[in-house]
């Protein structure tokens, strides 16, 4: 069995294809360390507890964001990947943090929706990072109303898991993982 984008829990697998989830989430932190630079409080919204995505970017998140000093989680909380749920975590979330200088959600629906909880409480200034660059994403990002998504490469994941598949059926060696890099979208 070949993976492709998510990681299987069973069965026999050759090869897994897909965006390299703990760069990303590296990717991201190391955006907000840099921005950051007299420190602050951080929200992060993950995916569907579990999920290959959601745990890998969290992985890579705190790697990076635990090691800064002025830099603190005070929120965390499962957003399962979803806009309305975003929007609704993000919500709570402020009912009892209302000093939020950033926001990592695990992908851009999420993203959005905690973008609509701020806009509403006129916290434009809060910065907000997503990941998988959306097109409503990087429109948001371009309007500065989204400092940051990470884009993953559909269209290269594809086609390296159509080459895997080849080398696999001719029984040719492949590796277990092939990460396919990522990038920063920023205005």
């Amino acid at each position: 069995m070949i993976t492709v984008d998510r990681s299987a829990s069973g069965g026999e697998v050759v090869a897994h294809i897909a965006s390299d989830n703990v760069a990303g989430g590296e990717m991201a932190a190391q955006f907000l360390v840099e921005h950051l630079k007299n420190g602050g409080n951080v929200v992060e919204l993950e995916g569907i507890p579990g999920s290959s995505a959601a745990r890998e970017r969290g992985e890579g998140f705190h790697k990076v964001i635990d090691k800064a000093t002025n830099i603190k989680v005070v929120a965390k909380q499962a957003a399962d990947f979803d806009r309305a749920k975003g929007l609704s975590v993000m919500e709570n979330i402020l009912q009892s943090h209302k000093d939020i200088q950033a926001v990592f959600a695990h992908n851009d629906e999420m993203a959005l929706g905690a973008l609509e909880a701020l806009q509403a409480r006129g916290m434009d200034d809060v910065l907000v990072v997503g990941f998988d660059a959306t097109d409503d994403a990087v429109k948001a990002v371009k309007e500065g109303k989204m400092a940051a998504t990470i884009a993953q490469k559909p269209a290269l994941i594809g086609e390296k898991a159509v080459k895997v598949a080849i080398s696999v059926h001719k029984e040719e060696k492949v590796d277990e993982f092939i990460p396919i890099s990522l990038e920063l979208v920023q205005k």
